[in-house]
C-alpha cells in the first residue's frame, strides 16, 4: 500500500512519523512524509520519500516576534495555512492509498482525502479530545479544578484548533470543486491514533470509542549516523553531563541564554551539553559543549538528567531514556507535558521559561539532581514503557484494511 504521512511544525512535530513510517516500510508499504522542505534530510536520511510542503515554522516563529500588530500576525498565519494547504492537496494529489494525519494539518487531510477518494487516518501526538479528565494541551483560563471546567477549557480548545486552518480549508475546498459547507476538524477525521504511552496519559474513558491511546512512536534514526567525535569525547572525559536544550523555542534568543545556561551550570557545578536548537545556544566554557540536532535516543541514556522545554518529542525521549527532567515549559502544549513529567515524579515542579534565570536553573538542576526519587522512579516508568509497541495498533489496523 502506498502511504503517505502529512505534518507540518517543528522538528518535534516530525522526528515520530519517522519512526512510524520506517515500521510501515519495514512490513513492505511504500512510505512517504509531506513535511516543511527543511526536514527533507532528516525524512530522506530515515529511508522514507519526502514530499515537501510550504513553509517555514521557524521563519514564522521570527516573523511573529517581529509583527507590528496583531492583523500583521493573522496575515502571516494565513499566508502559511494557505501555503500548507497547497501543499498537502499536491502531496495526496502525487498518488497514495491512505492519508495518516497529524492533528494540526487534518482538516486539510480530510479535504484533500475527500478531493481525491483516499481515507484518512489520524495519527496526533498530543491530546485532541476535549475530556473531564483534564484540560487539553494549550487550555487557557481553566475556570477552577473539575471535571465541567476540564470538558468547557477542552472544547475552547478544541474550537481554536478548527479555527486556525478554517479560512484555509473553505478556499482549498473551493479549489478542489468540493461542496461548501463546515470545514472539517480535527476531530471529524476516524479513527484517531494518539503517539504517546498510556502510562503517561491514560485515555480518558469519555473520549470516543474511535479515538485511541497507542504508545509512543519513536524516531528512527538516520541511517549510518555516528556521534560527533567531540561528543564521545567530553562524555568520556567526566561524569554524565546534564542535557539542556529548548528545541524550537526561543529564536534569536541565544546570546542570553547561553549567557545564562553557563552562570547556572557552574551554580550547579555539573557539566552539560547544549542543544543549539533554534534559539542558536552556544557552549561557554570547558564543562559546556554544544552540539546540533542528533538523535535523543542515543545521548539522553548518557546524561545525568535533560532539562528541556517539554514539547511532547523531547519529553518521550526522557522518558525512554530513564533519567529525570527538568521541564522548562514556553508555549502550546509545553505546560501539560511538564505538568505531566511532575506528577509521574519524574522531575521537579516546572520552571516556566518566564521565570528563568540563571540562578534559578542552577538550583532546579541541584534539585533535580540531589533526589534520589527522580531517578528511581524515572528508571522504573521507562522499563515500562519499553514493553510497549506503539506502533503496533496503527500497523495492525492498517493491515485490517488491506485485508478487507
Amino acid at each position: 500500500m502506498r502511504i503517505l504521512i502529512i505534518t507540518a511544525g517543528s522538528r518535534g512535530d516530525v522526528a515520530p512519523f519517522t519512526g512510524l513510517g520506517r515500521r510501515l516500510l519495514d512490513v513492505g508499504h511504500q512510505v512517504a512524509v509531506a513535511a516543511h522542505p527543511s526536514f527533507a534530510a532528516l525524512v530522506g536520511g530515515c529511508g522514507l520519500d519526502h514530499r515537501p510542503v510550504p513553509g517555514d515554522p521557524q521563519e514564522l516563529l521570527r516573523a511573529w516576534s517581529r509583527a507590528a500588530s496583531r492583523e500583521e500576525a493573522r496575515a502571516l498565519t494565513r499566508a502559511y495555512a494557505d501555503g500548507l494547504a497547497d501543499g498537502v492537496a499536491e502531496a495526496v494529489a502525487g498518488g497514495t492509498d491512505l492519508v495518516l494525519t497529524a492533528s494540526g494539518p487534518a482538516p486539510l487531510s480530510r479535504a484533500a482525502g475527500e478531493a481525491f477518494g483516499v481515507p484518512v487516518i489520524g495519527t496526533y501526538l498530543v491530546p485532541a479530545f476535549a475530556t473531564r479528565q483534564f484540560p487539553l494541551p494549550g487550555a487557557r483560563d481553566v475556570d477552577g479544578p473539575g471535571p465541567e471546567s476540564n470538558l468547557a477549557a477542552g472544547r475552547a480548545v478544541e474550537k481554536r484548533a478548527e479555527g486556525v486552518f478554517a479560512g484555509a480549508v473553505t478556499r482549498l475546498r473551493a479549489r478542489l470543486g468540493l461542496p461548501a459547507g463546515t470545514p472539517p476538524a480535527p476531530g471529524d477525521v476516524r479513527p484517531v491514533f494518539h503517539g504517546f504511552s498510556p502510562l503517561v496519559v491514560p485515555r480518558p474513558e469519555d473520549w470516543p470509542s474511535h479515538v485511541e491511546v497507542a504508545g509512543y512512536w519513536w524516531p528512527a534514526r538516520p541511517h549510518r549516523w555516528r556521534p560527533p567525535a567531540e561528543l564521545v569525547d567530553f562524555l568520556q572525559a567526566g561524569p554524565p553531563p546534564v542535557f539542556i536544550g529548548f528545541g524550537s523555542m526561543a529564536p534569536e534568543q541565544g546570546e542570553r541564554l547561553s549567557e545564562l545556561v553557563a552562570a547556572a551550570v557552574a551554580r550547579a557545578g555539573v557539566r552539560a551539553v547544549v542543544q543549539a536548537g533554534w534559539a542558536g545556544l552556544s557552549g561557554r566554557g570547558t564543562d559546556v559543549l554544544a552540539v546540533g540536532d542528533l538523535p535523543h535516543d542515543w545521548l539522553f541514556p548518557r546524561t545525568a538528567a535533560v532539562v528541556h522545554h517539554a514539547g511532547a518529542g523531547t519529553t518521550a525521549a526522557g522518558l525512554r531514556a530513564g533519567v529525570p527532567a527538568l521541564p522548562v515549559p514556553v508555549m502550546a502544549d509545553q505546560p501539560f507535558w511538564a505538568s505531566r513529567l511532575y506528577q509521574l515524579g519524574v522531575a521537579p515542579r516546572p520552571l516556566p521559561f518566564q521565570d528563568l534565570t540563571a540562578e534559578a536553573l542552577g538550583a532546579a538542576i541541584t534539585a533535580c539532581l540531589s533526589e534520589p526519587a527522580y531517578h528511581h522512579r524515572a528508571a522504573a516508568l521507562a522499563h515500562r514503557i519499553a514493553a510497549e509497541d506503539g506502533a503496533a495498533p496503527v500497523l495492525a489496523h492498517i493491515d485490517s484494511r488491506g485485508a478487507g
